[in-house]
Formats: C-alpha cells, sequence, structure tokens
C-alpha cells in the first residue's frame, strides 16, 4: 500500500499529470460549448452523452489517484480545493442518471470551474480574492449607506418627474446601479430629467464622482494590494530572507543566553 501511495504521489507531481488535466478540463468546457448548438447537440447526442461519461471517470480516477498521493485523509481534505474538486466530480455522478431534469443537467458546467483548482495561477488569484472578503465586507457597508442616501433623494427629488426610474425606493436603486456602471446614464436616465429640472445634473454628477470614481476604485485598491501580498507570501523577496533569518539568529542567540544562565 506504501508503494502504491509513493507511486501515486510521484504521478501527481509530474507536469503532465496537470496538463493532461487540464486539457481534458478544456474538452469538457468545449463539449458543455457545443452542446448549446441544437444542430450539433441533436446529431451528436450519443457521442456527447459517451465523451461526458468518459471525462467524469477519468476525473474520478484523477481524484482517487490525488487521495492515494497523500499520507492522510484530513491531509486530503485539509486543501479546500481537493474538497471543491470532490463535490464537483460527485455531483457529476449524482446528475448522470438525471436526464429528464433539464435544470440539473446545466449544472455540468460546474466541472468547467475545476480549471480554477488546477491551474496554479488561477488558485493564487482566488485565494487572494478571498482574502479581499473582509474589506469588501465594510466597503460595501458604505457603498450600501451611499447607494440608500442618494434613492431617498432621488424619489424624494424626481419621483414625479420620471416615475419608471425613481418612483419608487427599489426603483431608484436599481436606476442608479445602472447609473453607476456608467451605461448610457447620461442619455438614458439623466437628459429626460435634466430637460424638466436643470438643476439634476448636481446629483448625477456628484453620484458619479462618489460612486463610480472613488468607492468603486477602493474595490480595485483593495483586490490589488490583497493580490499583490498573496504574490508576495509565494515568492519573497532577497530582503524578507535575510530578514528570516537574522530574525532566526536573533532566537538562537537567546536561547544560548537563557541556557548560560540557567548554568
Amino acid at each position: 500500500m506504501r508503494k502504491i501511495k509513493q507511486q501515486c504521489k510521484v504521478i501527481v507531481e509530474t507536469k503532465m499529470f496537470t496538463r493532461v488535466i487540464i486539457a481534458l478540463i478544456v474538452l469538457n468546457a468545449i463539449l458543455v460549448g457545443l452542446e448549446t448548438y441544437p444542430s450539433f447537440a441533436n446529431r451528436y447526442t450519443d457521442w456527447i452523452t459517451i465523451a461526458d461519461k468518459v471525462l467524469l471517470w477519468i476525473f474520478t480516477i484523477e481524484i482517487a489517484i490525488r487521495f492515494l498521493g497523500r499520507y492522510s485523509i484530513k491531509g486530503f481534505f485539509k486543501d479546500p480545493w481537493n474538497l471543491f474538486d470532490v463535490v464537483i466530480v460527485m455531483s457529476g455522478h449524482l446528475l448522470a442518471g438525471a436526464h429528464y431534469v433539464t435544470v440539473l443537467r446545466v449544472l455540468r458546467v460546474l466541472r468547467v470551474l475545476r480549471a480554477v483548482s488546477v491551474i496554479p495561477s488561477l488558485r493564487k488569484m482566488v485565494n487572494a480574492l478571498i482574502l479581499t472578503i473582509p474589506s469588501m465586507g465594510t466597503i460595501m457597508l458604505l457603498l450600501s449607506i451611499f447607494f440608500y442616501i442618494y434613492a431617498v433623494i432621488g424619489t424624494m427629488l424626481y419621483g414625479s418627474i420620471a416615475p419608471e426610474y425613481f418612483g419608487t425606493l427599489h426603483d431608484s436603486l436599481l436606476s442608479l446601479f445602472q447609473v453607476i456602471t456608467l451605461e448610457s446614464w447620461a442619455s438614458g436616465v439623466m437628459r429626460p430629467i435634466l430637460d424638466e429640472a436643470p438643476s439634476s445634473w448636481i446629483y448625477f454628477v456628484t453620484f458619479i464622482v462618489f460612486g463610480a470614481f472613488v468607492i468603486i476604485n477602493l474595490f480595485v485598491g483593495v483586490i490589488v494590494n490583497n493580490v499583490e501580498e498573496a504574490f508576495h507570501e509565494e515568492k519573497p523577496t532577497p530582503t524578507d530572507i535575510k530578514l528570516d533569518e537574522v530574525q532566526k539568529e536573533l532566537q538562537e542567540i537567546k536561547q544560548l543566553l537563557a541556557e548560560k544562565q540557567k548554568e
């Protein structure tokens, strides 16, 4: 059993193993995309079904090899990416017989997400994005307050002028979301109101400046900062390596001094 584990570990650590799995994930993604074309799907239904089942079992064998390559079950499931892969593949087996449930069959496209867990650079990026969640929560709270204030003001000032945009609070929130995306906000939302209320430009311009240019850029800043920190941890600079060495030497000196004092 130990030899099998060692062989599986060697296989998993080879670059060829990773490249083959990535190629199969891309092939699976292509097949899922081709199924959206009725002419192709109806003509090659049997072949698509066979290919889907073959790929599913290959992914199952891949996870089994990775599982055997670990020395403990706890060590395997301690990695959240391994747990993610197991859930995706197992859901594929559970849905394999659900041909009559279209919605469940559509969920097979989630198997394409395995590219994130297989490609190291994508894993680093997703891990960095996860680190931004606590900071994003604070920014989301600030953005929610900002949206709510402007939505209430817009409903009060322009509800009668443009009820389709600012008739109710939720209409105002939806309109402001369109405005902050900068999609047809001037010609589609502001201009009709500007004809009736010439001073309304102040409302829209201030919302754009503070919302789109300030708060949204906070999101970008937090994400970029966390991505840099994540990659910095993976590849420390020479200065960081020297600092770590100095800290280790200081700890050793402290231990020697403590031992001498005891003597």
